[in-house]
């Protein structure tokens, strides 16, 4: 049997992903009379017979005699959804629909998600939407977006291709070449660009017929299923039902469940099992009774479970009939990389299994270690492991939290020790706020370093400027090259300690800092003058090897071509007994 393939809409926030996915339901819903659509529990069916209806006035442009019994569309939009539905070596969508806004171009979630869909050699389709917004773009009742095409003025298709050039020059530069779907020689090698309005419908007929004829053409073994093989599907949500107790929505994408049968799943300490009471999904109408009671389920579809035992399910678990004990040693295999950690690392919330595993991959290709992952809210036990992590590094005194909740108490201690949680229910946004506090984190800490290190420094004794003999001795200097600041230690040429700079003046004005060309009184302790010190005696800064090393390395920017070479000469000073 040839299952329908599972479509996941993903894009940027605003860019039409739920418009699109709301006409598409709207489409079918209004031409129930040929099929019409099937609501399944977080995914929407759309019927072969609806597709056909849709795509009859593009019957002839393509060459797609399709076989598939329709296709079923993950109701929740975005890559959260994509990322949720996780299963080994892949995802549990078997193509994607990219929504770009053709006048806004790429956006952070946009680059999110084409990195996600790399991630998981996901194929996809480009939906270029909001083209009804191209300046003078004459809107038409029609779905077909070569039809709509003909009825436009040549002003306003320059201005597309315009659009289109500037969205296939972003592709490029994430290594994918791409071309408008009408002019594609080959669906391998190029991403097909399809121009849609997801507000008037236009370019709906192209879309829906690529989406179904790519998926049958180059999916074909990935889409044959065997109807009365074990079930496997994917956690999507936990919920609390009123006279059902805990339920669990799954999507199925392989064989098929039955009531009694069993069904294994991961829970936080372990692998569980659970037997099916009820196989529900819900009535496409208004009717005295929300769900529908099904004797058994078959892929690809949404489908909620009751059953004893589902309270420590975990979201984003894999789903497998238990049919013999191999079960644990799939769902382990499945999971098993997921909670893997980092000896010192940030702390890592998330809703669910798939999102876990989604953040983790961002974090370790932007080098972040993870210390501590879990799925669930923030407590107070993570605020003290994070504020444990302070000890070893600032940058891992950190919280991240993606769709969950902050336990009260955990607010407080985190308030109270200091400790960062970021928070958010958009992925891009927590690793930009990651960025920006590291980045913040980084900046004090090279203040705070830069403020201690000794940096190179030649000075002069000028001749009969000796104020005080000692105690401290103060007497007139040039700085000759480099810089000079209280509490530096002075050495001779021979390596031998003089004195400390005590204080630094200029004509009775106390100084920070001296730099080269300044005539200046300086105090030192440790020397008489006419003993260690005398005129015309040439005195350098003492600078430690750590001191040395950091201003050869990631320092190094704060000295110039002449201070560098006066470094290298005080460091062959140094080196004498």
């Amino acid at each position: 049997m040839i299952r329908q393939p599972i479509i996941c809409v993903m894009g940027h926030v605003d860019h039409g992903k739920t418009t699109l996915l709301d006409k598409i339901r709207s489409s079918t819903i209004a031409a129930k009379e040929v099929g019409g659509i099937t609501q399944h529990i977080g995914a929407s069916e759309v019927s072969i017979d609806i597709i056909n209806n849709i795509c009859k006035p593009i019957d002839q442009t393509f060459n797609f005699n399709l076989k598939i019994p329709g296709l079923l569309f993950i109701d929740t939009p975005g890559h959260e959804a994509f990322t949720n539905l996780r299963k080994r070596g892949g995802s549990i969508a078997d193509i994607a629909i990219l929504v770009v806004d053709i006048m806004a171009g790429f956006a952070p979630q946009t680059v999110e998600a084409i990195n996600i869909l790399k991630e998981y050699k996901t194929p996809f389709i480009v939906a270029a939407n909001k083209i009804d917004l191209i300046n003078g773009w004459h809107k038409t009742e029609l779905t077909s977006i070569i039809s709509a095409l003909k009825q436009q003025n040549q002003q306003t298709l320059d201005l597309l291709e315009t659009k289109l050039f500037e969205l296939m020059g972003n592709l490029s530069e994430y290594g994918f070449n791409s071309e408008r779907f009408d002019r594609i020689t080959d669906f391998k090698t190029e991403i097909a660009i399809v121009p849609i309005s997801a507000k008037t419908g236009e370019g709906l007929a192209e879309l829906l017929m690529l989406i179904s004829g790519l998926s049958q053409k180059f999916l074909e073994m990935k889409l044959n299923i065997e109807v009365k093989g074990p079930g496997k599907g994917n956690i999507i949500e936990k919920k609390e039902i009123t006279g059902l107790g805990t339920t669990i929505d799954i999507i199925l994408y392989n064989g098929s469940l039955h009531i009694n049968d069993i069904i294994a799943f991961a829970t936080p300490t372990a692998i569980a099992t659970a037997k099916i009471k009820a196989l529900l999904k819900p009535r496409a109408y208004r009717h005295e009774n929300n769900f529908e009671y099904l004797k058994e389920v078959y892929a690809a579809c949404g489908v909620k479970i009751s059953a004893n035992g589902l309270e420590d399910a975990l979201p984003g678990s894999p789903i497998i009939q238990a049919i013999s004990n191999s079960y644990i040693d799939e769902i382990k295999s499945d999971i098993k990389d997921v909670f893997e950690v980092d000896k010192v690392g940030v702390i890592l919330k998330t809703d669910t299994i798939g999102s876990l595993e989604a953040i983790s991959r961002l974090l370790k290709n932007e080098n972040f270690n993870i210390g501590k992952k879990a799925i669930g809210n923030i407590t107070k036990r993570d605020v003290l492991d994070a504020f444990a992590m302070n000890v070893k590094d600032p940058n891992n005194a950190i919280i991240l939290g993606f769709n969950v909740s902050v336990d009260k108490d955990a607010e407080e201690a985190a308030e109270m020790s200091n400790v960062k949680i970021i928070n958010e229910n958009i992925i891009y946004k927590i690793i930009d706020e990651y960025k920006e506090v590291i980045e913040k984190n980084m900046k004090n800490r090279m203040g705070e370093i830069e403020k201690k290190l000794v940096f190179p420094g030649k000075i002069l004794i000028l001749p009969n400027t000796c104020f005080r003999v000692s105690h401290p001795a103060i007497f007139g200097i040039e700085i000759l090259g480099g810089k000079i600041k209280p509490g530096y230690v002075l050495i001779n040429e021979e390596n031998m300690v003089i004195g400390k700079v005590e204080g630094i003046e200029n004509e009775g004005t106390p100084l920070t800092i001296a730099k080269k060309g300044d005539r200046i009184a300086v105090s030192v302790s440790g020397a008489v003058f006419g003993r260690q010190l005398k005129d015309g005696l040439i005195l350098y800064s003492k600078i430690s090897k750590n001191d040395e090393k950091l201003l050869m390395s990631e320092f190094s920017y704060l000295l110039n071509d002449e201070e560098k070479e006066l470094l290298g000469q005080i460091s062959q000073i140094m080196q004498k007994k």
